[in-house]
């Protein structure tokens, strides 16, 4: 079990080989944590512990898989920040844009190795042809997870050297880029007109097919004009826009 994290060790001394076999509920029991429906007002989840049980109340009248991401962020507190009070409101469950620090962050890590294990995970994302919506949707599918919360997993895992940038009205919001893209690379503030994403965040479509665009569209460093990459839009939470991001020139890696 060399190189796995902690949660996907829990995983395999439980036997998962699938992720059907993911049961979040019966998880955080063997972890001594009950997990119980409840109307929460000022936030989307809590957990309370004393020794070595606790009870997590999760809203219930919300998406189900954002439920689960919920429990097993509740369940990254757990296990890493005992003794603390943890009431964790929607925007501090599912961290964006690119590390990030804090016990939100490291609940979220945690919770993204619980529900979609890296051992698990590679293989079946490595079973599609390239970096697509197409593919992020099948992967949430399988793992019950959200399309967003599977796009970070799949960034941060992904063989592809690839990107995802979040704009709205006011501009670019957070990105989330992988170790095979150079830091230099960093994404303009705002969208270029040429790029598909400007139909998406004003409403004209919900979704943009792949594309080929010049890089300097998304990049303003000195020599982006030299390159092309492949650009995918979706619409995101509300009236933002994601923008999967593909590199496809061996120079811009270097």
């Amino acid at each position: 079990m060399r190189g796995l994290s902690q949660p996907e060790r829990l995983l395999q001394s439980f036997g998962v080989t699938s992720p059907d076999d993911i049961d979040i509920e019966a998880i955080a029991w063997e972890m001594g944590v009950k997990v119980r429906d409840g109307a929460l007002e000022s936030c989307e989840a809590r957990i309370i512990g004393f020794h070595d049980r606790a009870i997590i109340t999760v809203r219930g009248d919300g998406d189900p898989r954002r439920r689960r991401f919920s429990i097993a962020h509740e369940l990254g507190h757990w296990q890493h920040h005992r003794g603390k009070s943890s009431i964790c409101r929607a925007s501090e469950i599912g961290s964006f844009g690119q590390g990030g620090a804090g016990i939100e962050r490291q609940a979220d890590n945690y919770a993204a190795d619980l529900l979609m294990p890296a051992y698990l995970f590679r293989p079946l994302a490595a079973g599609h042809r390239r970096p697509s919506f197409e593919t992020i949707d099948a992967l949430a599918g399988a793992f019950a997870t959200s399309r967003l919360a599977t796009a970070l997993r799949f960034i941060d895992l992904s063989p592809w050297p690839c990107l995802i940038v979040c704009h709205g009205p006011g501009g670019r919001r957070w990105f989330r880029r992988n170790a095979g893209i150079p830091d230099h690379w960093f994404p303009r503030d705002e969208l270029d007109p040429e790029s598909a994403a400007m139909d998406v965040l004003y409403g004209k479509t919900d979704r943009a097919r792949p594309t080929i665009i010049g890089a300097d569209a998304w990049f303003d460093r000195w020599n982006a004009d030299r390159f092309e990459l492949t650009e995918e839009c979706v619409k995101g939470f509300g009236s933002d826009v994601l923008a999967l991001l593909t590199l496809k020139d061996q120079a811009m890696l270097e």
